[in-house]
């Protein structure tokens, strides 16, 4: 059973999903495969993880890093091929305020144990997949030319992010 929420942010209204074992779904409202792996039944609730990751928004929409906080973690319940969740991983890793290329991502896999073939347009694809937005920090991949590329929320709310985290979007490569 899936248990949902919202939570208001500055950038616009976010659907929390999770279920008994963690958070399964963290999606701005009108995102690009928003809500796609939530279950037609659930219910409208407050778990535990679900509260904490309310704290966790709170935090990180005060413009701090919400990893870097004494609070208890939000544990995650992802969704995803095991490349997929490789990916994911990954992309928990890179801190608040900085940034890393698909490309970067590729090679981090590729040192799990996925093929050295694992391109960025498959890192790509994953990162579009991720349904735990800000957590599962999508959001800070930037393209190997150090240009903003895709972000299923779009770029302006990818900017914004990136923005609220200290990076200036406007150099990159500079801020890495």
């Amino acid at each position: 059973m899936q248990y949902a929420t919202y939570y208001n942010s500055p950038l616009g209204k976010i659907l929390i999903a999770a279920d008994e074992i963690g958070l399964t779904g963290l999606w701005f409202e009108g995102q690009k495969y928003f809500a796609y792996t939530f279950e037609s039944d659930y219910r409208i609730g407050d778990l535990p993880v679900l509260k904490a990751a309310k704290r966790w928004l709170d935090i990180y929409f005060s413009g701090k890093d919400p990893n870097k906080k004494p609070l208890k973690r939000v544990l995650n319940h992802l969704y995803g091929t095991p490349f997929q969740v490789a990916v994911w991983m990954s992309i928990m890793k890179i801190p608040y305020g900085t940034t890393a290329t698909y490309g970067e991502i590729a090679k981090k896999v590729a040192e799990q144990g996925y093929s050295s073939d694992a391109a960025a347009r498959a890192v790509g694809n994953a990162v579009a997949h991720n349904s735990i937005s800000l957590i599962v920090p999508c959001h800070r991949i930037i393209g190997s030319d150090g240009k903003l590329r895709g972000y299923s929320g779009g770029l302006d709310l990818k900017k914004k992010l990136l923005e609220s985290e200290g990076i200036d979007c406007d150099n990159l490569r500079n801020n890495r």
